[in-house]
C-alpha cells in the first residue's frame, strides 16, 4: 500500500471520527459554555499526550515546534470561537450550509500560497459536491433551502470558515522535514489552550468544569482523545502527503457520515432524496481526490 492510499484512509477515518463528535457534542451541549468545553477538550488531550516527552528526542524537538504549533492552533481555535459566537445568533443549519464553502475557500487560498490553479471543470465538480452536501443538510427539502438567509452570526461563521481553510493551508506550509508529528500535535493543542484561555478571558466565559461528571465525563474523554488527539494526528500526517485541497474536500462527506451514524445509533431514517445527495457529494468528492 503506497503512502497516498494510506493518507486517504487516514483522512477517511478522521472524517468519520469528527462526524461522531457531532453526536457526542449534542449530548454535552447546554451543560457549560461551548468555548469552555473546547478548552476542557484541549486540556485533557494535552495532559494525555504529555508523557511523550519522556523521550529525549521529543523534548529536543519541542522548542523548534511550539512556534509553528501556536500559528496552526491560532486558526484552529479561531474556527471554534467563531462557530460558538455565530451560534448565538444563527442556526446549526446555517453553519452547516456555510461550512460547505470551506473546500472551495481552501482551493482559492492554494492559488495564493502554493501557486496552484483551479480549472473550470474543477469548479464544476466543487459545485456539484456542494449541491450534494446541501441536499443532505436540508434533507432534500427545497422549501427549507429557499428560506435560507444570512444574518450577523452567518457573517461571523464565514470568517470562521476562512480560518479553517487557513488551518489546512498552514498545516502544509509549516511542515518541516524531520518533524515529529506527536510533538506537533502536542504543540497545536497547547497553543489551542492558550488561545482559548485568552478568548475566555476576553469574552468573560466561566469554566464550570465541575458540571461535567458521571457519564458526561466519559463523553468528554471520547471528545478529547478520539476526536481531538487522534484526528489532529491523522490530519497533520495526511496533509503532508495529500495537500490542503484534497484534505478539505473530505468536508463534503461529513454530513453524509453524520446521517449514517444517526441512522445506525438513533434509528433515524434516510430518505431517498438524502441518499441522492449523499451519492452526488460522494462521487464529486472522489473525482476531486483523483485529480492531480
Amino acid at each position: 500500500m503506497n503512502e497516498t492510499i494510506k493518507a486517504h484512509i487516514l483522512v477517511t477515518i478522521a472524517t468519520l471520527l469528527i462526524a461522531s463528535s457531532f453526536l457526542v457534542s449534542g449530548k454535552l451541549s447546554g451543560i457549560i459554555d461551548p468555548i469552555s468545553i473546547t478548552m476542557y477538550r484541549f486540556v485533557i488531550a494535552t495532559l494525555i499526550l504529555s508523557p511523550i516527552f519522556i523521550k529525549k528526542e521529543y523534548r529536543a524537538k519541542f522548542l523548534s515546534t511550539i512556534k509553528r504549533g501556536l500559528i496552526i492552533s491560532f486558526f484552529y481555535s479561531i474556527y471554534f470561537i467563531g462557530m460558538f459566537k455565530a451560534l448565538e445568533s444563527t442556526t446549526v443549519l446555517n453553519t452547516s450550509t456555510l461550512y460547505t464553502l470551506v473546500p472551495l475557500m481552501t482551493a482559492v487560498l492554494c492559488i495564493l500560497f502554493f501557486k496552484e490553479k483551479i480549472k473550470f471543470n474543477q469548479l464544476v465538480i466543487y459545485c456539484i459536491a456542494m449541491i450534494g452536501t446541501l441536499i443532505v443538510i436540508f434533507k432534500a427539502n427545497l422549501s427549507s433551502f429557499l428560506h435560507f438567509s444570512l444574518n450577523q452570526g452567518d457573517l461571523i461563521f464565514i470568517i470562521a470558515c476562512v480560518s479553517m481553510a487557513l488551518y489546512s493551508i498552514f498545516l502544509k506550509l509549516l511542515h518541516k522535514e524531520g518533524d515529529v508529528l506527536l510533538v506537533l500535535v502536542f504543540s497545536t493543542l497547547l497553543g489551542g489552550i492558550i488561545w482559548m484561555f485568552l478568548a475566555m478571558q476576553f469574552l468573560s466565559v466561566p469554566f464550570e468544569w465541575g458540571k461535567i461528571e458521571g457519564n458526561l465525563l466519559y463523553l468528554m474523554l471520547y471528545l478529547s482523545i478520539v476526536t481531538t488527539v487522534v484526528t489532529l494526528f491523522l490530519y497533520q500526517k495526511a496533509s503532508i502527503i495529500l495537500g490542503s485541497k484534497k484534505l478539505m474536500a473530505y468536508t463534503y462527506l461529513s454530513p453524509a457520515m453524520v446521517a449514517f451514524l444517526v441512522y445506525i445509533f438513533d434509528n433515524q431514517t434516510i430518505t431517498f432524496g438524502v441518499m441522492i445527495g449523499i451519492l452526488l457529494s460522494t462521487i464529486a468528492t472522489i473525482i476531486i481526490l483523483r485529480q492531480k
